[in-house]
Protein backbone atom coordinates (compact mmCIF):
# COMPACT_ATOMS: atom_id res chain seq x y z
CA UNK A 1 0.00 0.00 0.00
CA UNK A 2 1.19 3.33 -0.83
CA UNK A 3 0.02 6.63 0.18
CA UNK A 4 0.99 10.33 -1.72
CA UNK A 5 2.24 12.55 0.98
CA UNK A 6 2.86 16.10 0.59
CA UNK A 7 5.63 18.16 0.84
CA UNK A 8 4.74 19.43 4.58
CA UNK A 9 4.02 15.56 5.42
CA UNK A 10 7.79 15.03 4.32
CA UNK A 11 8.90 17.23 6.16
CA UNK A 12 6.94 16.48 9.56
CA UNK A 13 8.26 12.69 9.34
CA UNK A 14 11.92 13.47 9.44
CA UNK A 15 11.21 16.69 12.25
CA UNK A 16 9.65 13.48 13.84
CA UNK A 17 12.23 10.62 13.65
CA UNK A 18 15.56 12.76 12.92
CA UNK A 19 14.76 16.29 13.17
CA UNK A 20 18.97 17.18 13.27
CA UNK A 21 19.40 15.27 9.61
CA UNK A 22 18.93 18.17 7.44
CA UNK A 23 17.87 21.29 7.70
CA UNK A 24 14.66 23.04 6.55
CA UNK A 25 15.72 23.70 2.51
CA UNK A 26 17.39 20.76 2.41
CA UNK A 27 14.25 19.13 3.14
CA UNK A 28 12.82 20.87 0.59
CA UNK A 29 15.43 19.77 -2.04
CA UNK A 30 15.35 16.60 -1.03
CA UNK A 31 11.43 16.42 -1.42
CA UNK A 32 11.42 17.80 -5.03
CA UNK A 33 14.37 15.79 -5.69
CA UNK A 34 12.52 12.33 -4.66
CA UNK A 35 9.01 13.84 -6.78
CA UNK A 36 11.18 14.24 -9.87
CA UNK A 37 13.33 11.03 -9.56
CA UNK A 38 9.72 9.30 -9.19
CA UNK A 39 8.32 10.90 -12.39
CA UNK A 40 11.45 10.11 -14.04
CA UNK A 41 11.38 6.94 -13.39
CA UNK A 42 7.46 6.28 -13.66
CA UNK A 43 7.41 4.58 -10.53
CA UNK A 44 6.55 5.33 -6.80
CA UNK A 45 9.09 5.54 -3.62
CA UNK A 46 8.66 4.21 -0.40
CA UNK A 47 9.42 6.85 2.32
CA UNK A 48 12.09 5.34 4.06
CA UNK A 49 13.40 8.09 6.39
CA UNK A 50 15.98 5.89 7.69
CA UNK A 51 17.34 4.72 5.12
CA UNK A 52 17.54 8.39 3.42
CA UNK A 53 19.05 9.77 6.67
CA UNK A 54 21.80 6.70 6.09
CA UNK A 55 22.24 7.59 2.13
CA UNK A 56 22.20 11.21 1.77
CA UNK A 57 24.58 14.02 3.94
CA UNK A 58 23.97 17.35 3.79
CA UNK A 59 26.94 20.00 3.85
CA UNK A 60 26.77 23.87 4.23
CA UNK A 61 29.20 24.10 1.81
CA UNK A 62 32.26 22.58 -0.35
CA UNK A 63 34.79 23.43 2.50
CA UNK A 64 32.82 21.51 5.01
CA UNK A 65 32.26 18.74 2.28
CA UNK A 66 36.26 18.42 1.66
CA UNK A 67 37.01 17.71 5.43
CA UNK A 68 34.72 14.43 4.84
CA UNK A 69 35.92 13.68 1.57
CA UNK A 70 39.20 15.53 0.50
CA UNK A 71 40.76 18.68 -0.96
CA UNK A 72 40.94 16.45 -4.77
CA UNK A 73 37.10 17.36 -4.89
CA UNK A 74 37.69 21.19 -6.29
CA UNK A 75 33.69 21.83 -7.50
CA UNK A 76 30.70 21.08 -7.13
CA UNK A 77 31.09 19.59 -10.80
CA UNK A 78 33.99 17.54 -9.36
CA UNK A 79 31.53 15.75 -6.94
CA UNK A 80 28.20 15.52 -9.09
CA UNK A 81 31.18 13.10 -11.37
CA UNK A 82 31.22 10.74 -8.43
CA UNK A 83 28.01 10.89 -7.02
CA UNK A 84 24.57 12.37 -6.97
CA UNK A 85 24.32 15.94 -5.97
CA UNK A 86 21.03 18.19 -5.16
CA UNK A 87 21.92 21.80 -4.88
CA UNK A 88 19.88 23.80 -2.01
CA UNK A 89 18.07 26.80 -3.83
CA UNK A 90 19.49 29.93 -2.86
CA UNK A 91 22.11 28.59 -0.66
CA UNK A 92 25.89 26.90 -0.72
CA UNK A 93 24.56 24.04 0.30
CA UNK A 94 23.94 21.29 -0.64
CA UNK A 95 22.95 17.27 -0.18
CA UNK A 96 24.83 14.43 -1.49
CA UNK A 97 24.19 10.41 -1.43
CA UNK A 98 27.34 9.37 0.48
CA UNK A 99 29.46 7.05 -1.24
Amino acid sequence: MISTISQYDFVDAFRSLRPNNFSYEGLLALFDWFEMLEEDCDQKIELDVIAICCDFSEYENLKEFQNDYGDEYESLEDIENTTTLIRIEDEDGFIIQQF
